[in-house]
């Protein structure tokens, strides 16, 4: 089972910051990340997401080659490529893995302008660890499914780097 986070900096580039912390945490193996999503709100109101995986890029990619390969069978390569990438690159953008969209959206329409949500699905953590190293970066709690013993911890973890700044 995975754990939804989210937690706000006062920036994107702090929230990103802290998102790159975690991926250097998780080549040490003290967090698994299922998704890590930043969102923002600009001042014109409207939502952007910063995801780690662009689907319809990667959905184009595959649809070429399955789209060559099939080309190349057919004797019409260059059809093939267009007609996979076309077909891959519509699957991936209906393609919605980790957070939904929606959601990150509909959270993210209570920041500030120039706010980012970091918003994390973590499979597992070493929890103690994890809150030493993201603990200095500050950032504001928004929203957990964690137990109430460790969404307490988080909450006193982020509060205290702003007491002391």
């Amino acid at each position: 089972m995975s754990d939804l986070v989210v937690i706000v900096y006062p920036t994107e580039a702090k929230a990103e910051e802290v998102r790159q912390r975690l991926f250097e945490l998780q080549k040490q193996y003290l967090i698994s990340l299922n998704d890590a999503v930043i969102a923002t709100k600009t001042e014109t109101g409207k939502i952007k997401l910063n995801q780690i995986v662009n689907t319809t890029l990667a959905g184009a990619a595959s649809g070429s080659f399955w789209g060559l390969l099939i080309g190349v069978i057919f004797l019409n390569p260059l059809l093939g490529v267009a007609v996979g990438a076309a077909s891959g690159a519509i699957g991936g953008a209906l393609t919605d893995a980790g957070i939904n969209d929606a959601f990150m959206k509909e959270l993210a329409n209570n920041l500030q302008p120039g706010n980012g949500a970091l918003f994390l699905l973590i499979q597992t953590m070493t929890a103690d660890k994890i809150l030493k190293e993201i603990q200095g970066y500050g950032g504001t709690v928004l929203k957990t499914s964690l137990d109430e013993t460790k969404e307490q911890s988080l909450r006193e973890a982020l509060d205290q780097a702003a007491a002391a700044a």
